[in-house]
């Protein structure tokens, strides 16, 4: 049976977080905080030889993963706030779902390359430049960026052969895989079986890489004599790990569960801190706060 015979749809409903007119300024704030934030890290980055780095590489590709990211959700959320038009069409709730997946894929292979960089740099100062020469960075984020589109072209694939013969309206504020899963009147348990092996074979490695590389960071901070040194390298840290937890936890929570578990209320509530909170947080953490990011700034407006 072909996917025009099996779908009964040809738009869905999206029910958006609330009516509240006053969310569209926040939601609003929060997009043009992370483009701005984002933006700055790559112009500084192409613009600045002191910044043509491994670990600057991998945040301009996170910078621009969190645009493409936020850019995918927030703009259709802030036209359904102000136009209170609710409607998508099912072609561009699919081509949404299939960018999401893509670049949460994206994003938990660059934060991995990222940790794995900064190991590197902190646990094995005398090799580093061996270990992260320029091929094997620029190898590491084209292969971020191509196999994090593998997983999200199998499970759109399979979602376009789902039917949704009950209703269309989604309780959500973006066409999201579970919301979708839960109209559909046709058996999806293979969908989360794609679900549950991309998982084992790119997020929970990518963050259990991440995990172990910031514990043999942090074990080197440890080592550091110097009470100030310590503080810093522990204040940085701190701040990596409290953003990548927040991301990992937010998903794993939403997607690594059986749907029938699945809670919308509390699916809108997490998708928001990984589709909103920290695209904008990134910039902040990794980026702006750094003095060499500061001192190219700087340089850029000076010209």
């Amino acid at each position: 049976m072909d996917v025009e015979n099996m779908t009964m749809v040809t738009e869905f409903i999206i029910l958006g977080l609330s009516d509240n007119p006053q969310l569209f300024l926040v939601f609003l704030l929060i997009y043009l905080i992370t483009l701005l934030g984002n933006l700055v890290i790559i112009t500084v980055t192409c613009a600045d030889p002191c910044l043509h780095t491994p670990m600057y590489l991998f945040l301009s590709n996170l910078a621009l993963t969190d645009i493409c990211c936020t850019s995918n959700i927030i703009p259709n959320l802030l036209g359904i706030i102000i136009s209170r038009d609710k409607t998508i069409s099912y072609t561009g709730c699919i081509v949404q779902l299939h960018f999401l997946m893509a670049f949460a894929s994206i994003e938990c292979l660059l934060l991995t390359a990222m940790a794995y960089d900064r190991y590197a740099a902190i646990c094995d100062p005398l090799r580093y430049s061996l270990i992260m020469n320029q091929r094997v960075c620029v190898l590491l984020a084209a292969a971020s960026w191509i196999v994090g589109f593998l997983p999200s072209e199998t499970i759109t694939a399979s979602v376009t052969h789902l039917s949704f013969c009950a209703s269309n309206v989604i309780n959500h504020f973006f066409c999201d895989l579970l919301p979708l899963l839960k109209l559909s009147c046709t058996d999806t348990v293979s969908i989360q079986s794609i679900v549950f092996v991309s998982a084992a074979l790119i997020s929970v490695p990518a963050f259990l890489v991440t995990l172990i590389s910031y514990t043999y960071i942090i074990s080197a901070v440890l080592r550091i004599r110097s009470a100030e040194g310590k503080r810093k390298a522990f204040s940085t840290c701190s701040s990596h790990l409290t953003v990548i937890s927040i991301y990992y936890l937010s998903m794993f929570c939403i997607y690594l569960r059986p749907t029938s578990t699945y809670s919308q209320e509390q699916g809108k509530i997490l998708s928001v801190l990984y589709t909103a909170v920290t695209p904008m947080l990134n910039p902040l953490i990794y980026s702006l706060r750094n003095k060499e990011v500061e001192n190219a700034l700087r340089k850029v407006l000076g010209k």
